[in-house]
C-alpha cells in the first residue's frame, strides 16, 4: 500500500504504507488511512513527530555498536547494509507539516 499526504501548502508526499502509518502515529494520530488533519491540529502533529524523532535518535546514540565476530565477517557487505533511519524517512512529511502549518492549512493522507 503506498499513502499519499496532500496540502494546498506543499507538494504531495508518497510513502510505503507501513512508514506512513508508523509516521502517523508518532504524531499523536490513530494511523488510520484515510486521514486528515485540520490546520489548527498540525502544529501539534508536528511537535510530536520532532520529538519522536529526536528521542529515536538519542535511543539510537545509546545503543552499544555490534562486535565484529567471525561469523559477522563472512558475511556480505550487502547482507549488512544500515537500516534507514526514521529521521531521514520522516523529513519530507516535516517539511510538508511545517509548510502547512505556516500557512495555516489542512493536511490530509490517502490510499
Amino acid at each position: 500500500m503506498i499513502v499519499t499526504f496532500h496540502s494546498d501548502a506543499y507538494a504531495d508526499i508518497m510513502m510505503f504504507g507501513d512508514i506512513a502509518i508508523q509516521l502517523l502515529k508518532l504524531m499523536g494520530h490513530s494511523g488510520t488511512v484515510p486521514g486528515a488533519l485540520l490546520a489548527e491540529d498540525v502544529p501539534e502533529a508536528l511537535a510530536n513527530l520532532k520529538k519522536a524523532i529526536t528521542d529515536d535518535k538519542a535511543r539510537a546514540a545509546a545503543m552499544p555498536k555490534p562486535e565484529k565476530t567471525k561469523e559477522n565477517d563472512d558475511r556480505d557487505d550487502d547482507d549488512q547494509e544500515p537500516p534507514v533511519q526514521l529521521a531521514h524517512r520522516a523529513l519530507p512529511l516535516i517539511e510538508l507539516l511545517a509548510a502547512s502549518a505556516a500557512a495555516k492549512c489542512n493536511v490530509m493522507w490517502d490510499r
